[in-house]
């Protein structure tokens, strides 16, 4: 059994040392005063007197390894042990030399595949604890807070197409409405025989929406019947297909 070491740094590679002082005073608050996490880098040491993380490069992996404590670019934290692998030397080596081609430097992402991450993968592949959650809470945050943004995003584009296609539609709707209420009216002997038409359908939706309108002053309600006292004639359907709104016998409002 050998001892799995976690080496935590603060931040502080920037080229401004008021960012780095920023970032220091954050990972003072937010760690050390409400333990919630911070800005760090860290590395895993696991036999001899080297640590192993990830970085970013243009070619090559983005595995490197430096002396315990000693990363130039970082301050210094703590040294955590996370607990213990049963790897061999060999093993380890093995391990490293896989994750070294998993892991190529421009692959390196500051919130979903960073030095953290990549500490994660290699003590589950030496069988240690991950590292505690305080170490990566701020990218894996910014990271649900990117996945979240970009679903909203994809629904909101979604529901835009949908409006835009409805809109299109109802405006072929009301495009068609609108010639065939322009069509000439029907003379009374043709009109039993093309109430089925769609110039009829026209004006008939025109009439009850009138009837809506306009409600009678002595608040009875029209006949429905026809002249030669058959049952009111129902407008089967418009072009697409659609049965059409009718006016209820009992009611003279109109519901579209």
């Amino acid at each position: 059994m050998q001892e799995v070491v976690l080496h935590v740094y603060d931040v502080t590679n920037s080229d401004s040392e008021k960012t780095n002082n920023t970032i220091l005073q954050i990972n003072r608050i937010f760690k050390d005063g409400i333990r919630l996490g911070g800005i760090f880098h860290s590395a895993v040491q696991v036999y001899g007197e080297e640590e192993w993380s990830f970085g970013f490069c243009d070619t090559g992996s983005g595995v490197f390894s430096c002396p315990v404590g000693k990363n130039p670019m970082y301050t210094y934290r703590e040294r955590i042990v996370l607990g213990q692998t049963e790897c061999t030397v060999a093993q380890v080596n093995r391990i490293l030399r896989e994750l070294s081609r998993e892991w190529p430097g421009h692959s390196y992402d500051l919130l979903s595949r960073n030095c953290n991450h990549f500490c994660d993968v290699l003590c589950e592949r030496l069988g240690a604890p991950k590292l505690p959650g305080w170490v990566n809470r701020f990218a894996n945050a910014g990271d649900t807070a990117a996945i979240v943004a970009e679903n909203a995003a994809v629904k909101f584009r979604q529901a835009k197409t949908e409006i835009v296609n409805v809109s299109k539609v109802c405006y072929r709707f009301m495009a068609g409405l609108t010639s065939k209420n322009q069509a000439a009216p029907e003379s009374p002997s043709n009109s039993n025989q093309n109430r089925g038409s769609p110039a009829f359908q026209g004006a008939w939706f025109k009439n009850i929406v009138s009837a809506g309108a306009k409600p009678s002053s002595s608040g009875s309600t029209p006949s429905q019947d026809t002249d030669d006292g058959s049952p009111p004639l129902r407008p089967s359907q418009d072009d697409d297909g659609s049965p059409l709104p009718r006016q209820n016998s009992t009611d003279q409002s109109t519901r579209l």
